[in-house]
């Protein structure tokens, strides 16, 4: 797993229109149902990955920008080497965007909290986690936040097509670590 960086956000129940009931909340990458805690693009305080190398910068913009921050988690995250490409079923090597100066600092201590299939069709920002978004958490295992418990279970499912006409690819799988207290319900 190669790191990708933190991101701040408002953690959203769950959904009654997801319908799954072991979820209680979404951790997924993607900001369609747990936003993030601000809009930062314009910022450009963002990395290759197009989030952040430590959690300092996510403070000093959101004091920048007015946000208070004490509603929001803390994430950490890992990317899989390579992506997947549903058209082609092939994986392949992906990079930050080079423009971008991307040097994480790494968690001294996080927890894993399991792994989200997000895609990637603009090759810059998340874009969707289907497993949440599109619903795809009715038709496989996930855990109390909406993610696969294994990265095992989430590389099996790409592989077999689970997320298949969701929303275009290509897809990453990331691991998801909460930074500070772990999780009450994982």
């Amino acid at each position: 797993m190669r790191p990708l960086g933190y991101m701040a956000k408002k953690i959203a129940t769950s959904p009654h229109w997801l319908n799954v009931d072991q979820v209680a909340d979404i951790y997924s990458v993607s900001a369609c149902i747990s936003v993030n805690f601000a809009d930062y693009i314009d910022d450009w305080k963002h990395n290759g990955y197009w989030v952040f190398d430590s959690p300092d910068i996510i403070e000093e913009l959101a004091r920048t920008k007015g946000v208070d921050l004490s509603a929001t988690t803390v994430f950490y995250y890992e990317a899989y080497e390579v992506e997947y490409d549903e058209t082609t079923r092939q994986w392949s090597a992906f990079a930050p965007e080079p423009s971008l100066t991307t040097d994480v600092r790494e968690p001294v201590s996080g927890h894993l909290e399991g792994f989200d299939v997000v895609s990637f069709w603009s090759r810059t920002s998340p874009e969707c986690s289907p497993l949440s978004c599109c619903s795809v958490a009715k038709d496989v295992a996930v855990n109390a936040h909406c993610l696969f418990a294994t990265f095992d279970e989430a590389k099996a499912a790409v592989e077999r097509g689970l997320f298949d006409n969701t929303e275009p690819g290509p897809f990453r799988i990331l691991a998801v670590y909460t930074i500070g207290e772990p999780s009450t319900t994982a």
